[in-house]
């Protein structure tokens, strides 16, 4: 696989823009909290341009200030892709708040429709820890799925992610992004 984890760029406007559509496809746009859906509802009548796409890039490749529920909290974005061929994304988000400790973790994300189960969301995971540890200083990283969620479930276990516990629909696990990133089997909770 040669595809790799990188700050948002034009570059893959073409591909971003097939990938946005089959998000909406699938109803992306109105999950509750998601800051793809957010994305989506924003930017979506811009993204078409060239000028709109570029300004989208710009917003979305620094640090912005996502909004929650209890409290604003600094969000990074990095776009998996394959040469110019768009595939999905993780988002940082740098702290937690009651709210995202509980239900929304510290890393999200999502590959778009047409490119999954290919391995992409596991190795997107994995090439996100290092980021996470060595550039944000978070370690252990909280990544949730929600309890229905069998790919996801599996793709943070392979990732190392320790099961915590779950809280209304949500599993939490805990992933050392440390041991994680030296390539060092976490130990399992029992």
């Amino acid at each position: 696989m040669s595809a790799q984890l990188i700050a948002p760029t034009v570059a893959v406007h073409a591909s971003f823009l097939a990938a946005m559509d089959e998000f909406l496809a699938e109803g992306a746009d109105s999950v509750q909290g998601s800051s793809m859906a957010h994305e989506l509802r924003t930017w979506r009548g811009r993204w078409a341009t060239a000028d709109g796409f570029a300004e989208y890039v710009g917003t979305v490749g620094g640090v912005m200030d996502h909004e929650r529920p209890d409290g604003v909290v600094p969000l990074s974005t990095r776009w998996w892709v394959d040469g110019d061929t768009y595939l999905g994304r993780i988002a940082f988000r740098h702290r937690l708040t009651p709210s995202l400790l509980t239900w929304g973790g510290h890393i999200g994300y999502g590959v778009r429709p047409g490119a999954r189960r290919r391995g992409h969301a596991t190795a997107m995971l994995r090439a996100a820890l290092p980021v996470a540890h060595h550039e944000l200083g978070i370690d252990p990283v909280l990544v949730t799925c929600d309890d229905t969620n069998t790919a996801s479930r599996k793709v943070i276990e392979a990732c190392g992610g320790i099961f915590e516990d779950q809280r209304d629909a949500k599993l939490r696990y805990w992933i050392p992004a440390a041991a994680a990133t030296a390539g060092q089997q976490p130990q399992r909770r029992i």
